[in-house]
């Protein structure tokens, strides 16, 4: 279950620094309400490896490509670029099929449903352009992913697998994404010309996002419900 959307408290009071503690604290949280991998069964451990493809595969681009539409600053604009260059580039959708298929977790039309309503509504989300509120949204998603390829690699271990191209590349390269999200962030803050409405509801798409993770791990026996985000920024 989702929580309302988080209130923020404008930029001056909180800057950029500040707006990562807070989605650090929520990665923690998903972080550590995961199962642990050799606790799950075969269908479960394949299950989880193919709703994050379900998701991944065919939609990062399109997130991407949307706060590319959305930032206004060319400092951000060309950061988002560089990892939308690098994401074609080096066909990462390929490199993710690669990853689910020796993993024997290729989507089944169960798992696209199984995470449909919440990705319907981050794509959604992605489509309002929002510029503020998808680069911190992004970020989130970089940070935690950075983070979630060691889970990720060991399920597909256990799996039997021994292709781990994607989780090797994206364990590393999302490091400097993150990092460059946030300074994208920061410039994209200080064109804002409406800081009050830019700042509303701020985090709504880490929170979409969120409610679409879990989805991933639903059904591997995660808990529903993670404790809700802080009500705000200090």
């Amino acid at each position: 279950m989702m929580t309302s959307s988080t209130t923020y408290v404008p930029s001056s009071q909180a800057p950029v620094q500040a707006i990562q503690q807070h989605v650090d604290s929520v990665i923690d949280s998903l972080l550590t309400s995961l199962p642990r991998p050799e606790r799950l069964s075969a269908e479960e451990r394949r299950g989880v490896i193919a709703r994050y493809t379900a998701v991944l595969e065919g939609n990062f681009i399109y997130w991407m490509t949307g706060a590319w539409l959305a930032v206004k600053s060319e400092a951000a604009r060309a950061k988002i670029m560089e990892n939308l260059f690098e994401e074609v580039r080096d066909a990462h959708p390929l490199m993710m099929r690669k990853f689910a298929t020796a993993a024997r977790a290729v989507p089944t039309d169960a798992d696209a449903l199984a995470v449909q309503k919440n990705l319907t509504a981050v794509r959604l989300f992605i489509g309002r352009l929002s510029a503020v509120r998808i680069v911190v949204t992004m970020a989130f998603f970089e940070g935690l992913i950075q983070r979630f390829m060691p889970y990720l690699a060991e399920l597909a271990r256990l799996q039997g697998s021994e292709e781990m191209e994607y989780t090797d590349v994206h364990g590393v390269c999302d490091v400097t994404h993150t990092a460059e999200l946030y300074r994208a962030l920061e410039a994209e803050m200080m064109l804002a010309s409406e800081p009050a409405a830019a700042a509303k509801n701020l985090f709504e798409g880490v929170e979409l996002l969120r409610a679409l993770l879990m989805d991933i791990v639903a059904a591997s026996g995660a808990p529903a419900v993670i404790a809700p985000a802080a009500d705000a920024v200090a």
